[in-house]
This record gives C-alpha cells, sequence and structure tokens, in this order.
C-alpha cells in the first residue's frame, strides 16, 4: 500500500514540473514575439540641403530722428504782436506768415524816410543846376574858381544826402517788412509762445519753432568692427541703402541712404557716427523719434545657409545633426556667423550638399541613429521655423 501511495506522488510530480517547464517555454516565446512585433519604425524627420547663395550681412543698430534744419524764430523788430496766423502743430511753407507785429509805426518811419529823401532829390537837383551854370560862368570869366569850387561841393554834398536818405528809406522799409514774422523753411511749426497782445523785443523773444520735415535725418553710430567691414560698400560710387525702423511702428520699414560718415572714431566709446537721409513726404515722422537702423556690413557670393531652427546649442558650442546617404544621423559642430533673416550663415562645418535635420531633432536620441528623412526646401522651412520661434517667446 505505502508503495503504491509513493508511486503515485513520484508520478504527479513529474507531472507537475512537466506542467511548468512547458508554461516556462510557452511564456518565454510569447515575449519573444511580442518584442518582435514592437520594434518602431526609424522616426520621420524633415531635412533640407544647405543653402549656398550670395547674401548681404545686415547689422542692426540704434539712432534718433533729427531735422535737418531747426529755426528758433525771434522778431528782427520790437512791437506788440497783432496777430498768430498760424495752427500750432501744423505743417507751413516757407514764406507763410507765422506773426504780424504791429506796423504803424514802422509804417510812419517809412513814409518820413521817404519824404526826407524826395527832399535831398529836390536839393540836389539844384545844386546840379547851379554847378552846371557855375561852370559856364567860370568858361567865360564871369565868376571865379573859389566860387566854381563852393558850388561843385554842394552838388556833392547833396548827392551824399541822397544816399543817405535812400539807405535811411532801406532800412525803415526793411523794419516794415520785418514786422511780418514768416516761415524761413518749410516744415512743422511748434506752439507761439508770444500771443496776440505781448510785446515782442528784436532778436530776445522767442516766437515759436519751426523743423523742417522732409527729408529727416537719423544719426546713429556703428561700432569699430562693423565700421571697418563695411568700408567697401561705403566706397561704391552709390551710397548704399539702410533699412529704418520706427519705435512705436515695428511692423513698418523705410528706406534710407547713407550721406555722411564720421571723419573719425568717437576714443570715449569706440564708435563711428552715420547719418541716413529718410524721405517723409507726409511729415508722419517727428524729429526725436527711436530709430532702428540696419546697416550692410559685407557681401558674401556664396555663403552656407541653415534654418536657425537646426543649430543646437551644447555649452559652448553649436552643431547642428547631419543624415547621410544611410539615413544615418551624426552631430556636427559648426561656427555660425550673421543672422540672415530666420537663416544663419555656417562659416565652418557643412559642406555644400550636407543634408540638415531642420525638425524633428527631438527624436533623435544619439549619433549612428537611423532616420526616414523627408525633404523640404530650406527657405520654406525657415519660415516655419520663424513663425513657430515666434510663437513659442510670445507663449513664454
Amino acid at each position: 500500500m505505502e508503495c503504491l501511495t509513493a508511486r503515485k506522488y513520484n508520478v504527479s510530480g513529474r507531472m507537475l514540473g512537466l506542467a511548468i517547464a512547458l508554461v516556462v517555454l510557452l511564456t518565454g516565446c510569447e515575449a519573444q514575439g511580442d518584442e518582435a512585433m514592437t520594434m518602431p519604425p526609424p522616426p520621420e524627420v524633415d531635412v533640407a540641403e544647405v543653402l549656398v547663395e550670395p547674401v548681404t550681412l545686415w547689422e542692426s543698430f540704434t539712432g534718433r530722428v533729427t531735422s535737418p534744419e531747426t529755426v528758433e524764430l525771434r522778431p528782427r523788430v520790437s512791437g506788440y504782436i497783432n496777430e498768430v496766423a498760424f495752427e500750432e502743430g501744423e505743417l507751413v511753407q516757407a514764406g507763410d506768415l507765422l506773426f504780424q507785429i504791429d506796423p504803424r509805426p514802422y509804417k510812419a518811419r517809412e513814409q518820413a524816410a521817404r519824404a526826407e529823401l524826395a527832399l535831398a532829390s529836390s536839393q540836389l537837383e539844384l545844386a546840379r543846376s547851379e554847378a552846371g551854370r557855375a561852370k559856364t560862368l567860370l568858361e567865360g570869366r564871369a565868376i571865379s574858381r573859389e566860387e566854381y569850387d563852393q558850388r561843385k561841393a554842394a552838388m556833392i554834398s547833396a548827392q551824399a544826402r541822397v544816399k543817405a536818405a535812400q539807405a535811411a528809406l532801406d532800412s525803415a522799409e526793411l523794419d516794415l517788412q520785418y514786422t511780418r514774422v514768416t516761415a524761413p523753411v518749410s516744415g512743422r511749426a511748434g506752439r507761439a509762445l508770444v500771443t496776440r497782445g505781448n510785446l515782442a523785443n528784436a532778436d530776445q523773444s522767442l516766437l515759436t519753432t519751426v523743423v523742417s520735415v522732409d527729408p529727416v535725418h537719423v544719426y546713429f553710430e556703428a561700432d569699430e568692427a562693423s565700421a571697418f567691414s563695411s568700408q567697401q560698400l561705403l566706397a561704391n560710387s552709390q551710397p548704399p541703402g539702410v533699412r529704418i525702423s520706427l519705435g512705436g511702428d515695428e511692423g513698418s520699414q523705410y528706406r534710407g541712404k547713407l550721406d555722411f560718415v564720421d571723419n573719425h572714431l568717437n576714443p570715449g566709446t569706440g564708435t563711428l557716427q552715420y547719418r541716413a537721409v529718410l524721405a517723409n513726404p507726409d511729415g508722419l515722422i517727428r524729429p526725436g523719434q527711436f530709430a532702428r537702423v540696419e546697416m550692410p556690413v559685407a557681401e558674401l557670393d556664396s555663403a552656407l545657409l541653415v534654418n536657425r531652427t537646426a543649430v543646437l546649442t551644447d555649452q559652448d558650442r553649436r552643431y547642428v545633426y547631419v543624415v547621410d546617404e544611410n539615413n544615418r544621423v551624426a552631430p556636427r559642430h559648426v561656427i555660425t556667423g550673421r543672422q540672415v533673416n530666420d537663416l544663419l550663415v555656417i562659416r565652418d562645418g557643412l559642406n555644400r550638399g550636407d543634408l540638415v535635420i531642420i525638425n524633428g531633432v527631438q527624436k533623435v536620441f544619439g549619433a549612428g541613429m537611423e532616420v526616414n528623412p523627408q525633404r523640404v526646401a530650406m527657405r520654406e522651412s525657415a519660415r516655419d521655423g520663424g513663425a513657430i520661434a515666434v510663437a513659442q517667446e510670445v507663449s513664454k
């Protein structure tokens, strides 16, 4: 009986071990099948070929808008203001009446000077006539030489009095004309600092200011390196154009022309001053406005360009991911230059024909990884990348 019982236990143990081994075997096969089924495909990434094209490099500087002509208007004669003949802050033309000083005292002086001239002219006619007769009498020995000289001197004196009277009349007419205070230049007038009924003193009282507004000047200063690199462009016969954005109007960009470069660097700041001329036919640009000026500093015949979103940073070094002919990824350290819109100039590290990952770099986990590259245009991807970058900056 005991032998039978032991035999049953041995059979049951062997069957249990066989069942366990079978379960382990089936589990291992299933795990291997699942692993084979879950292997992911290579990730899709957007790649673009490095652009090679001539570019003009621009540098941005800060500046201020100024007026080419700024006039502090003061009267040339004293008197009480009869009329303020302009709208404060409005555009005026050269010669427009701005202030009228009471002209009556100067009109009276002008009339008196005219009368003095008439009197001196009549006396000159008389003296000229007497001198003529004296010459005839002298030839006939009817008068002495002394008397003839006296009449001739009287004529010369009368001529001098006529000239003095004419000068006095000219001065009186000029003073009368100065009672009309007109705009010396075309531009925008300021506010009236002396109003009707107040006394304006000659060469002292400030009446208003007038600033010319078309064109306007934009002064800015460039650092020494940019000034040196731009010398070749400035040496051309045609002055290079600059792009100008005004404070408060970042969406608009204006075109200007350089017309002045200072003859020396500022030793205190190490900068060189430039001046650009900007057309302002509507007078909307005001002197004193802040301006952002972009000036060309160099021209490259064949520059290597990539989208700025393709350039990654590793501490103090920059790199991009390059895809080879086997669709394998390799990091490539690069030296970047200036930015051209949304593209970066690559000074070293890339070659013509290289394929650079533009979008999907977050899917790359290391060198040698296989990817599924999708070809896109570098310039189109630059616009997309720029839009994404702006959106991310705004969200922050």
